[in-house]
């Protein structure tokens, strides 16, 4: 994708606001937005039938102790919320873990520091299955309903990468992972037919298929290419 305008418009909005608005803040606003349009990939599926989840929630990750560990941080109903809104609420979840204020996580990691690898795997797997089917919440295990949301997105760009793809994460049963490469200048061809230079991104995305088709698909390619092309009709006022 281009991502000249989407530049523009977060450097627009960080400068107007103060808050470190970035790139990944508009993916996860586009992600929501397709969901929104394509209920199909907002759900769960649980005892073989599609349940509809009641809001549209978007899960990052974040990583930690320099790279040794990886943790989410959930933004609810971001259809909802604009991109500066899920900017600051991203922050603060992320100061959180950072800081090791996140008591959720915390209870989450206790457990699993003393037991033994063998028993890790059928533990995480009855909680995921727990949490993100059924949608009860655990907390004594720091485990809450749909941790996940229905997206998990990914942010590689940040280690340099340019491409690549997540790989599914079976206790998450979310329908769609979505991986984010750095952006780099190289050639485009203009709505003039001239080639030029421009600052591009390469996303991706891991799929579920028994949740989605190439119609939801296309939805959701779609609705990242409308929001790359015009960020600015993500506010009501435009650009100011």
């Amino acid at each position: 994708l281009d991502a000249t305008e989407a530049l523009r418009y977060v450097a627009h909005h960080r400068e107007q606001s103060g808050e470190k608005v970035t790139i990944t803040h508009l993916v996860g606003k586009a992600v929501a937005l397709a969901m929104s349009r394509a209920p199909g990939l907002n759900g769960v599926i649980r005892l073989g039938t599609y349940v509809q989840r009641s809001s549209v929630d978007v899960a990052f990750l974040v990583a930690l102790e320099e790279g040794q560990n990886l943790a989410k941080a959930k933004i609810c109903d971001y259809d909802r919320k604009s991109v500066v809104d899920a900017a600051v609420e991203l922050r603060q979840l992320a100061e959180k873990l950072h800081q090791g204020r996140d008591e959720q996580f915390n209870k989450s990691m206790g457990p699993l520091k003393w037991m033994p690898t063998w028993l890790i795997r059928p533990l995480v797997k009855v909680t995921g299955y727990v949490a993100s089917v059924l949608g009860w919440s655990v907390p004594a295990l720091g485990v809450e309903a749909y941790p996940f949301g229905s997206c998990i997105i990914t942010n590689v760009g940040v280690f340099g990468l340019d491409e690549g793809y997540a790989p599914p994460t079976p206790f998450a049963h979310v329908p769609v992972y979505v991986l984010m490469g750095a952006i780099r200048d190289a050639p485009w061809v203009n709505d003039r037919g001239e080639l030029e230079v421009r600052p591009q991104i390469t996303i991706t995305a891991t799929i579920d298929h028994r949740y989605m088709d190439g119609a939801q698909g296309g939805v959701l390619a779609n609705t990242m290419r409308e929001v790359f092309a015009d960020p600015w009709s993500l506010d009501a006022g435009g650009e100011d």
